[in-house]
């Protein structure tokens, strides 16, 4: 683990010092196209918005239950330690190494749709 947080505050140094536009994160509810706020600023890494890093270097898992309140309120995340293997027990072709996920982000620049 010591490992992948070397490689998420690398990477947060090496997308400032590219400019890579941040973003407000949003936390999506459960399986849903629904998403809250979450108070929290930086990229996503997954297209689909499932996994983001803040400003501070921090990384998140950006789901949430679905609760009729959050949508006004917004929803608190914990952030996550990192993992050289982004994706583990997921679905077959959903895992890839942080170096290979980080890269990807790193190279499409401020091209990273999200595609919920």
């Amino acid at each position: 683990m010591e490992q992948a947080r070397r490689l998420v505050t690398e990477f947060v140094a090496e997308a400032q010092r590219r400019g890579l536009a941040t973003t407000e994160l949003r936390a999506r509810a459960g399986d849903s196209s629904v998403t809250y706020r979450c108070g929290l600023v930086g990229w996503y890494l997954r297209r689909d918005g499932s996994l983001g890093v803040t400003e501070r270097g921090d990384m998140y898992v950006l789901t949430a239950p679905k609760r009729f309140l959050a949508a006004f309120r917004g929803v608190t995340l914990a952030p996550t330690e990192p993992r050289t293997q982004a994706g583990i027990g997921a679905r077959d072709g959903e895992s890839i190494a942080l170096t290979s996920l980080l890269a990807l982000r790193l190279d499409a620049g401020d091209d990273w749709p999200i595609v919920r």
